[in-house]
C-alpha cells in the first residue's frame, strides 16, 4: 500500500454486502438496531443524508445502499425479527447527489431482476447528475425472491458487458450509435437514450468468497467486497484474488479488495471491550437467541426460556458443520456457565476491530499494509453516530499515519479508486 491509499466505504448500520462473517454463523439479525432510543428512521431522507454527510467528511471513497433485503423464512413462516422496507438506491442517491460534492455514490443491483436497458439508463443518470461518483455493486444471488435464473452468476456476467455496451454506444463526438448484444441471458437492439456519463462506465463492485465470486471480479470488477479474516487468511485470499488479474490483462492496482469490518472504539481497551459485549447484548434480544438455536437445532424452541440452558437434545441436522458448530456452542455454554442467550451473544456478531483510537488506527493501518486488503467496508453497528464517531476519532489518526488522505484529490468515483475505466470490448475480451 503507498502513502495515502488506504480505501474507505460505508454502508448503513446493519447492512451486510458482503454476507455474514465467519464470527456469525448462526446468521443472528440485526432488528433490534432499529428498536432503539434515537435509532432514527430506516426510509427518511435525512438519515440517508445525515450518513453520507459524514462519509464525505471523513473523506470515504463511497457510500453503499443495499436492494431492500428478501424477507427470510423461518418454521415455514416469514421471520419477522429482521426489519424490510427500504427506498429505492438508486433513487436515494441521486437525491444525495444532490447534497453531496466529492462521495462516491453506489447502489446494489438485483442481477435476477435488472434488465440491461433500464439499469444502464438509471445508473448513466446517476453517473451524469453526480458528476461521475456512481457505483453498482452487481449482486447474482438476490433473485430467488422472483424465481431466479438457473445461471444466476453467468445472467450476472452477461448484465455487466450489456450495460457496458449501451454505455459504449455514443461516439466520442456526442452522437448515438446503435447497438446490438445478443447473449444467453439478454437479446437487445437499437439506440441507447443517454449520451455517455463522465466516468463512462460506473464503477462495477462485487462481493463474495466463492471461486467463481473471485474469477468474476478479476475480470470484470473495479471493486471486491469480502467478510473480513484473520491477517493470515486474508493476505492468502489477496494474493490469490490480484494473481488472478494477469490472466484478463490488468494490473494489481486495477481491482480494490475491500473487506467488511465492524468497530468498537472506547477511551481504554478495558472500555472498548465493554461496549463491545454491550452492543452484541443489544443486537441479540431473547427472540434472536431462539431463532440463532433454532437454526442450528432445527427444533421448535418457541415456548423455550432464552435465559435456560441450551437444549439437551441433538441437533436434529445430519450434516457435520452444522453438529460441529452445535458442539462448541455446548462446550462453550459448560466452560463458562452460560444460558441460552448469553452463549449466542458471546458465540456471534463479534467485531472486527474493538479498541481505543489509536489501537485501532495502527490495526487498520498494519492489515491494509501487510497485504490483507486494499481498504474498509466500514458497518456501523449503532444508528446513532455510529460513523461519525469513526470519521472523527480514528480518521483523523489514519492520516497522522500517512495511511489516508487528506483531501479528495479527483472528482469522480474512480479517481478516489485510483482504478482505469474499461471499454465494453475490454470486459468482453476478459470474460472470453
Amino acid at each position: 500500500m503507498t502513502a495515502g491509499q488506504l480505501h474507505l466505504a460505508a454502508v448503513p448500520p446493519g447492512a451486510d454486502p458482503a454476507g455474514p462473517g465467519a464470527g456469525d454463523p448462526a446468521g443472528v439479525g440485526t432488528g433490534a438496531l432499529w428498536t432503539g432510543a434515537g435509532a432514527g428512521s430506516r426510509v427518511a431522507f435525512a438519515s440517508f443524508e445525515r450518513l453520507a454527510g459524514a462519509a464525505e467528511r471523513g473523506l470515504f471513497d463511497f457510500l453503499l445502499l443495499d436492494e431492500e433485503p428478501p424477507l427470510p423464512e423461518h418454521r415455514g413462516r416469514p421471520h419477522e425479527l429482521d426489519p424490510v422496507g427500504g427506498p429505492e438506491p438508486v433513487a436515494v442517491l441521486a437525491a444525495l447527489a444532490g447534497v453531496t460534492t466529492r462521495l462516491g455514490l453506489a447502489a446494489t443491483v438485483d442481477a435476477a431482476a435488472a434488465e440491461p436497458y433500464d439499469l444502464a439508463r438509471r445508473l448513466a443518470t446517476l453517473d451524469h447528475v453526480s458528476e461521475g461518483r456512481a457505483g453498482w455493486r452487481v449482486a447474482a444471488g438476490a433473485g430467488h425472491r422472483f424465481g431466479g435464473p438457473p445461471d444466476p452468476y453467468g445472467r450476472a456476467a452477461e448484465l455487466v458487458l450489456a450495460a457496458g455496451r449501451l454505455w459504449d454506444s455514443w461516439s466520442p463526438g456526442g452522437a448515438p450509435r446503435p447497438f446490438v448484444h445478443r447473449g444467453r441471458h439478454f437479446d437487445i437492439a437499437g439506440e441507447f437514450g443517454l449520451p455517455r456519463s463522465p466516468q463512462g462506465h460506473p464503477v462495477v463492485i462485487r462481493s463474495g468468497e466463492s471461486e467463481r465470486a473471485r474469477e468474476l471480479a478479476a475480470a470484470s470488477a473495479d471493486v471486491l467486497l469480502v467478510r473480513h479474516a484473520p491477517p493470515g487468511p486474508a493476505r492468502a485470499r489477496y494474493a490469490d484474488v490480484k494473481r488472478r488479474l494477469a490472466a484478463y490483462g490488468r494490473g494489481p492496482g486495477d481491482l480494490k479488495v475491500m473487506s467488511r469490518i465492524t468497530v468498537v472504539l472506547g477511551d481504554t481497551a478495558a472500555a472498548a471491550q465493554e461496549r463491545a459485549a454491550g452492543i452484541r447484548r443489544q443486537l441479540i434480544g431473547p427472540r434472536h437467541a431462539l431463532y440463532a438455536v433454532e437454526r442450528i437445532w432445527g427444533t421448535d424452541l418457541s415456548g423455550y426460556d432464552p435465559d435456560g440452558p441450551l437444549p439437551r437434545s441433538e441437533p436434529r441436522a445430519r450434516d457435520r458443520r452444522t453438529r460441529a458448530l452445535a458442539a462448541r456452542w455446548r462446550a462453550l455454554a459448560e466452560e463458562k456457565g452460560l444460558s441460552l442467550r448469553e452463549t449466542v451473544i458471546e458465540a456471534s456478531g463479534r467485531q472486527s476491530f474493538v479498541g481505543t483510537p489509536g489501537t485501532v488506527a495502527a490495526d487498520l493501518h498494519r492489515y491494509a499494509e501487510e497485504g490483507a486488503a486494499d481498504g474498509f467496508l466500514l458497518v456501523p453497528q449503532l444508528p446513532a453516530g455510529g460513523l461519525e464517531e469513526f470519521v472523527d476519532r480514528v480518521v483523523p489518526l489514519l492520516q497522522e499515519r500517512s495511511a489516508f488522505r487528506t483531501e479528495y484529490r479527483g472528482r469522480t468515483l474512480r479517481s478516489h479508486l485510483g482504478v482505469p475505466g474499461g471499454t465494453t470490448d475490454e470486459t468482453e475480451e476478459r470474460n472470453r
